[in-house]
């Protein structure tokens, strides 16, 4: 199933191209979105998050020109889905990013980092984006977007960018030029992600560990709630100001440094400053979330899928309870699975990404699989009153020249 949505995302791609260009591609790049298995609002405190890259792809289609600027034609990629938009970029010069943000940003962002970094290019070229990566849902449809214009410019340009150097200069595009502060997550499993394999990203060191999840017997259920709550914007800065503060009063500069022995041993000198509780709680949340994230790393490899499952579930009811940044769809989506439990083939489930809405991922056994859809998408809409979208993927390769 994996392998034909693939191929139809390239044969569309490869059409539209046809028919904006009158010719064929010269170069083809993927580069896939992403669901994070567990680690969830640790990046920004320095601690572990453990994405894989899933079975959903931006594709790009180029072939060089003479002409001073490329002209890239979109499909169903950026922050908004974009049909049959057409944009002209600069590639070489100065390049300065714009107030306003569309998927263009994107684009014209990861060119102009790219540029920085040393890939120049003779010409230009003419491209066609299409992207089949959800959007809305907290899979990383930008950093795809992002990684497969790195990509690109380096099959344009000859230029090879070191392994860590890719992700990071797609994090500056995502930083300056769409005004999004993202941590590095996103864009290092897309460049770097391998088939079969989760990865282990330590945020403070940037040092990625590659962990087999090679068991065809096991899958991962990603369910859209088709649900984002509107925000005022300052959820997520708030939470990233408190967990600072807890760091500072314990005399440590990240949550990181901190172990659960010494945030329960301070407890009381935390809740004696304003907003205490709140701030014991969300510490809570970051410093119990790596040891569940190192944990489940342990699991995984061993085979031990009831820990893998308890983890899950610890850091979803951490993420609802002390982060806060769960809703009633999401709550009703993991308790579905749960009910389902082990006997019927889930192993585990959890919010995934930011919060507020999105998506849920679940570890399920691979033959019961449908089933378990099935049935989340009808209690859903029972309890909910809207529908779910539910897609099965297996641990995906990352960016590449097809």
């Amino acid at each position: 199933m994996a392998d034909q949505l693939f191929d139809t995302l390239l044969a569309e791609t490869k059409k539209i191209f046809a028919e904006k260009f009158g010719t064929e591609p010269e170069i083809l790049v993927a580069a896939p979105g992403r669901v994070n298995l567990i680690g969830e609002h640790t990046d920004y405190n320095g601690g572990y998050v453990f994405p894989m890259a899933i079975e959903r792809y931006t594709i790009i289609a180029a072939s060089r020109t003479n002409a001073d600027k490329a002209t890239i034609w979109t499909n169903n990629c950026g922050r908004k889905a974009v049909s049959r938009a057409a944009g002209e970029f600069a590639v070489r010069g100065e390049i300065e990013p714009d107030d306003a943000v569309d998927w263009t940003s994107y684009v014209q962002g990861t060119i102009a980092c790219a540029l920085e970094k040393g890939a120049k290019i003779e010409g230009a070229f003419n491209a066609v984006i299409n992207s089949n990566v959800p959007l809305g849902g907290g899979l990383s449809s930008s950093a795809s977007l992002e990684v497969a214009v790195a990509t690109l410019m380096e099959e344009l340009s000859g230029h090879k960018f070191g392994k860590e150097e890719k992700p990071l200069l797609c994090q500056k595009a995502e930083h300056v030029f769409a005004h999004m502060a993202c941590g590095i997550m996103d864009q290092f499993i897309s460049a770097l992600g391998q088939k079969d394999c989760a990865m282990l990203l330590d945020c403070r060191s940037q040092v990625p560990e590659m962990v087999p999840m090679s068991d065809p017997s096991v899958s991962v259920l990603i369910t859209n709630s088709n649900v984002k709550h509107q925000l005022s914007g300052s959820e997520y800065p708030e939470r990233r100001k408190d967990c600072e503060k807890v760091a500072k009063l314990l005399g440590h500069e990240l949550l990181r440094d901190v172990t659960m022995d010494e945030l329960l041993a301070s407890k009381d000198k935390i809740l004696a400053v304003d907003d205490g509780e709140r701030l014991f709680k969300r510490a809570r949340h970051a410093v119990g979330e790596d040891g569940r994230t190192l944990k489940m790393k342990e699991a995984l490899i061993s085979g031990d899928w009831a820990t893998v499952g308890a983890q899950m579930y610890a850091s979803h009811e951490s993420l609802r309870d002390d982060y806060e940044v769960s809703c009633k769809e999401i709550d009703a989506l993991v308790e579905i699975a749960r009910k389902i439990g082990p006997e019927g083939g889930v192993i585990g489930s959890r919010i995934t990404g930011g919060g507020f809405g999105g998506c849920t991922v679940s570890l399920v056994k691979t033959d019961k699989a449908d089933e378990i859809a099935a049935t989340i998408a009808r209690e859903y809409k029972s309890q909910i009153g809207k529908d779910a979208t539910i897609f099965v993927t297996r641990p995906a390769q990352g960016a590449r020249v097809l």
